[in-house]
């Protein structure tokens, strides 16, 4: 028996386009939701506005990052013993991502990924 495969090159191409971009989506989609909720600390507004951003440079390669690239996310991250104000994020706290790495809303990103990869992937994922 002989067989003859053929791939679909176009289709390759788009499956492979969708995954970068559908991670990237995903991780706009969560920093957005992550500052509706306002759970990150806030004073003036620059942490959670200017300082906070998707990193999708390496998306190719499967990694696409939330940054807050200040010393003070760090410090104020890894201590929630510490009294926040909530005047500006009424929801403020340490570890402001902990419901969406081991919390009620874990599974979302995975969901996330999963929508914006079927819109993105041209009609090839069911």
């Amino acid at each position: 028996m002989k067989a003859t495969v053929k791939m679909n090159q176009r289709a390759l191409k788009t499956l492979s386009a969708a995954l970068s971009l559908a991670a990237v989506q995903t991780a706009n989609h969560m920093l957005a939701e992550e500052k509706q909720d306002q759970v990150m600390p806030r004073d003036t507004g620059n942490l959670q506005n200017m300082r906070s951003y998707v990193d999708g440079s390496k998306a190719k390669v499967g990694t696409v990052e939330i940054v807050h690239d200040t010393p003070y996310a760090n410090r104020v991250y890894f201590h929630p013993e510490y009294n926040f104000r909530t005047d500006k994020n009424a929801n403020a706290r340490g570890e402001w991502w902990e419901p969406w790495i081991a919390g009620d809303k874990k599974d979302k990103p995975k969901k996330l990924f999963k929508k914006f990869y079927k819109l993105l992937a041209g009609g090839f994922v069911r």
